[in-house]
This record gives C-alpha cells, structure tokens and sequence, in this order.
C-alpha cells in the first residue's frame, strides 16, 4: 500500500513558525517545484505566476525559494514584492497569469508565515489540487518534468501592480462621490496594504490620519491593525475622526471604529451591507453566506429584513464555497473578512471599507447609526482540552447537556460546540439574552465534556 503524504495545507495555505517544519525554505522550493510540474502538465502556453508577499522578515527567503523552484520547473514568475493577498487575486487575473502565490501569515505575528495560492481565476486552490501538490511535495518527485536548459523559467519584476490595485480599488467606488468630507483614521498593521491604503482613500479626496504604515520585518500586526483596535480607536477621538479602518496584515480583512470609537465587527459591516445591496436590488436570490461564528443577533437582523441566512465553516475559503454554491455575492465572517464576488474573488479590505463608507455618504449617516441594524447578543466561550475527538453526538452526556441547553435558550439565543482543527480542543459557545445565563450555560456543557474525554 502506497504510504500517503502528510496534510501540509491548512484552510488557508501552509503556515507555521518560519525556518520550522513545515514553514522552511525546502519546503517553498518544493512547492514552487510542485506547482510549476502541475502547470505545465496543463500544457498552458502562459506558464506565468505571480509571487506577492507582507512585510515580515521571513518573507525575503520564501520569496526567492519559490521563484527558483517555478523557474527551475520551466515557469516565468512576475514579482510585485509586499502586496495585500486580494491585490494578488487581482494582479493574476490581469495579467492572466496560471497561478497568483502570496507569501504571508495573514494576521499571526511576525514570527509566523505562510504560503498560498490563487488559481487563475483568482480564487483559493481547490482541495484536490493542494493534495496533488502535498503529493509532489512529498514523493519530491521532479526529474521527469525537468526542462531543457533553454526552457528554464525567468523572473521579472511588476513596476506598475501598485497602480493597477489602487484603481481596481477605486473603480468600486461610485465616481460620482467624494470622500472629500471624511476625516478618516487608517491603520495598516505594518503589513502589505502599508503604501496603497492611504494613496487609494487620498485619491479619493479622504483626510487620512495614517498608522501602521511603517514596517521593519518584525512589527507586523503587533498592537496594531485588525487584532489590536485600541490605538486606531483612540486616534478617532485624537483626531474627530467620522471612522476608523483598521486592516490586517495581508490587507484582506477589515474592522471599522465608528465616530464614537466602537468597534463594527465583520458582520455587522456584512448586515450594512446586505440591507443596502436588498434595498438596491442587486442580492440574488436574498441570500447571503455567513459563518457558524456569527453571532446570533446578526442572524435575527437578517430574520427581520427577510434575508435568507446560509451559514459555512470558519474560513473565507468556505464562505467563497458556499457563496459559489447558492449563487451569492456578498459573504463574510466576524473576524473582518468580507467577500464581494461582483469585485473581488476573495476577501478584500479596501472594497470592504468603500463599500461601508458609499453607504454612509449616499444615506447620510454616520457608521454608528448603520451599525445600530445589529444588536450583539452576549456570548460566552469555553475551550476545552480534550484527550480524543470522538464525535460529539456518540457522547451521551454531552449530547443530553446541550439538548437541555438549547431547550432553556428557546429562541433566544444558540449552542455552537465544536472541536478544534488545530489543537486539541472542544469549543463551546452559548449566545442568549444574559451574560450571566449564558455563562453559566456554556460551563454547564464544558463540565459534560471534561467529565467524558477532558485532557
């Protein structure tokens, strides 16, 4: 029986600590060989990827591992250096391109990095396609598809991706508005969108108080940006500031701070939305996607503008899925992640923040009157160490725990429990009217759980 290779990829790519298994530079060299085996197999006349990353330090020997094992396969590489992960989705349909590659751990600090691939079509690899490639990864199987001296792949360097970006970004705006009467907070967590956020929201005529924009390798996402709102929140109050956007590290995902300094959270920005898309006539089907995370009082908003609902795994790549599946165009997650299909193929954290902002100005409304349309119910989470993950509905206990727990919530709140897909770890989580209640709830359910396969 043929052994079978180890899962190296995740939901969102390979990512780990940089120079630590699996994030080292052999294994981006052999990705790089891996995916330019599987592109030429294809027999494309193009051969071209795009190879984009953030700002952490690590990044620098990723890069050039990558390029040499794609040229080294016969594939020409286009560089454009730090650049947002939905720039990237962009830049390889434009250049239509076989494959878009970014080098980045999103959000994670910047020991962390990791690697992830577009499709042509800008969209995240399919499964089947990443386990083709953890397969070539594994079996290091290359010398058959070895090209010929003069067939060895070229790099090349993007001069002008940057500008393309900006006005793709601009071009989601409406031209016949301004953000000439906005003063707006920016925070670019030291990451990929450090130079285009500002230049994308001046050129729009915004007044931009700029943070996070000044990265040296090891600052990235470090209290700042998406994970960390308190500075940018303190800096709309500084500033008078009408909103706070704050991005993350690769620029795909979005929080908003509104003029009193709350923080908007990805689904309220995705009910705003979803309410003006209805309104407008441009939601098909009424449908939206949204993750198990979602908080049960974005849900009952939805409920009460009559939007179907369609809730996904955690992760953009599940909620582009579903969104693929129903036909939707507009999806997102809490954490910030906000899809627009008639834009973007992926998350996208400045045609988020233009979206967010068209719909202040053509309402005239400040963000913490849009923000109003979601009433956060109380939650409480308890992570659980576990020695094994049976499936949770073969636990009596745990089974009988939740069911009395979803029969005192009624229709007031919700029970999600659910194990971990990377720790060991069973996490609950009670929504419902009451901190207090849901507390106590969610410890009832963690006690049933330790008392059966508690670590």
């Amino acid at each position: 029986m043929t052994e079978k290779a180890p899962k190296i990829f995740g939901t969102d790519g390979v990512r780990g600590r940089a120079n630590v298994p699996p994030m080292e530079v052999e294994t981006a060299l052999a990705l790089g060989r891996a995916a330019g085996k599987i592109f030429r197999a294809r027999g494309s006349d193009k051969r071209r990827v795009v190879v984009g990353k953030d700002t952490r330090l690590s990044c620098y020997m990723f890069e050039n591992a990558l390029i040499a094992g794609l040229c080294s396969m016969g594939v020409d590489t286009l560089m454009v250096g730090p650049f947002p992960t939905p720039g990237i989705a962009f830049i390889t349909r434009a250049y239509r391109a076989d494959a878009g590659i970014v080098i980045s751990a999103s959000h994670n600090p910047y020991y962390d990095n990791g690697i992830k691939f577009f499709s042509s079509e800008g969209f995240k690899l399919p499964d089947p396609v990443e386990r083709e490639i953890e397969e070539l990864v594994y079996r290091n199987n290359f010398q058959d598809a070895l090209p010929k001296d003069q067939e060895i792949g070229k790099n090349a360097r993007i001069y002008d991706a940057d500008g393309r970006y900006i006005e793709f970004a601009k071009a989601t705006f409406p031209r016949k508005l301004s953000l000439k009467n906005l003063k707006i907070a920016l925070d670019c967590a030291n990451g990929a969108a450090y130079k285009i956020a500002p230049l994308v929201f001046r050129e729009l005529d915004a007044q931009v108080f700029v943070y996070g924009n000044t990265p040296n390798g090891l600052n990235i996402n470090e209290n700042c940006g998406s994970l960390h709102p308190e500075t940018l929140q303190k800096a709309v109050i500084d500033h008078r500031a009408d909103v706070g956007i704050a991005l993350d590290g690769d620029g795909d995902r979005l929080i908003m701070i509104d003029e009193n300094a709350q923080i908007v959270d990805g689904s309220t920005m995705l009910a705003i939305c979803a309410k003006d898309f209805k309104k407008r006539g441009i939601l098909p089907h009424n449908k939206i996607v949204a993750t198990i995370m979602s908080n049960f009082g974005f849900l009952k908003s939805m409920e009460a503008l009559e939007i179907d609902v369609v809730q996904s795994a955690v992760g953009d790549r599940y909620v582009i899925q579903e969104m693929l599946n129903h036909g939707a165009t507009l999806g997102g997650e809490p954490s910030g992640h906000l899809i627009f299909l008639d834009h973007n193929t992926t998350g996208d954290g400045l045609v988020a923040a233009l979206q967010v902002l068209r719909i202040m100005i053509e309402n005239d409304m400040r963000l913490s009157d849009l923000a109003s349309i979601v009433k956060h119910y109380p939650q409480s989470l308890v992570n659980v160490k576990v020695k094994t993950k049976p499936p949770l509905e073969s636990l009596n206990g745990v089974s009988q725990a939740i069911q009395k727990v979803e029969q005192e919530l009624g229709n007031t709140g919700r029970v999600l429990v659910r194990y971990s897909g990377t720790e060991s770890t069973c996490r609950v989580m009670v929504e419902g009217p009451k901190l207090k209640l849901v507390q106590q709830l969610a410890n009832q359910i963690a006690e049933a759980i330790k008392a059966q396969i508690g670590a």
